[in-house]
């Protein structure tokens, strides 16, 4: 895969307008790409600013969508310019999806806290510490309407 067709790409614009791009095929690959390289950057971005307009420069705070990004930003003195994620394909069989405890369960309930619901449940027993994140399948996406339930809640 070349960088360009990345499924993770963070873009990062200085206060001073400089733009740093960083790309990875996977959360483990961005992270190592930003702990290896995220010194040098901080220093060529810093040496380019003072070279060319000067220092004392504040950038407006934004809300990333990953933790690693608003890491990288805070860590440049950036702004994010773009951030974009592209999840893996679901995986054939369904649509079901796997978790360190085994399948995940699809539910489709009828009545959550912002009405019906659709998500992939953990199948670690109610309680334990290590039990996975629900993942909500968004409402409007081609998967929301393709979504097959093991288990319908009222």
């Amino acid at each position: 895969m070349t960088h360009s067709e990345a499924p993770i790409s963070i873009t990062v614009k200085s206060a001073a307008g400089s733009l740093v791009t960083v790309r990875a095929s996977s959360a483990e690959e961005l992270d190592q790409t930003i702990a290896m390289t995220l010194a040098s950057l901080a220093s060529a971005t810093e040496e380019l600013e003072k070279a060319v307009r000067g220092t004392g420069f504040s950038a407006p705070a934004a809300t990333p969508i990953n933790p690693a990004v608003g890491y990288a930003t805070q860590a440049l003195g950036g702004t994010i310019v773009s951030e974009s994620f592209t999840p893996a394909p679901t995986p054939a069989g369904g649509g079901q999806r796997m978790c360190p405890h085994g399948t995940m369960t699809r539910i489709h309930g009828l009545n959550g806290k912002f009405g019906p619901y659709k998500g992939h449940f953990c199948p670690a027993k109610q309680g334990d510490p290590t039990k996975c994140v629900t993942q909500y399948v968004k409402p409007g996406s081609p998967e929301f309407a393709t979504f097959v339930a093991d288990q319908t809640k009222a």
